[in-house]
């Protein structure tokens, strides 16, 4: 059996091409083509970051005819977005903890 590994939210959000895409996909669906003439990426380097983003539940896709559309899926990076404020704030706040107690 292959190998085949699912892509984080984290590394899929780690890659500026990725995060692009989620800003454009932010304002409304698009298709492919639209991306790729957004980004300037090829056409299969936008395939390939679009599947990176689906396999990490961001992006969602729904065909309209001969196109496919995508889309952001926002509860998905509410998700995680909640996550990453609850785990810096703690840091934060142990952090002014310390500060505090050194002065």
């Amino acid at each position: 059996m292959p190998y085949t590994s699912m892509m984080t939210p984290f590394e899929a959000i780690a890659e500026p091409n990725r995060r692009r895409l989620l800003e454009l996909l932010a304002h409304s669906e698009l298709a492919a083509g639209d991306l790729v003439e957004a980004t300037g990426l090829s056409q299969p380097g936008v395939s390939k970051h679009l599947r990176m983003l689906r396999e990490a539940g961001l992006v969602s896709v729904r065909a309209d005819g001969q196109r496919r559309l995508y889309r952001v899926e926002t509860q998905r990076l509410a998700e995680l977005a909640t996550w990453l404020q609850q785990f810096w704030s703690s840091r934060l706040d142990a952090l002014d903890a310390h500060l505090e107690k050194e002065q």
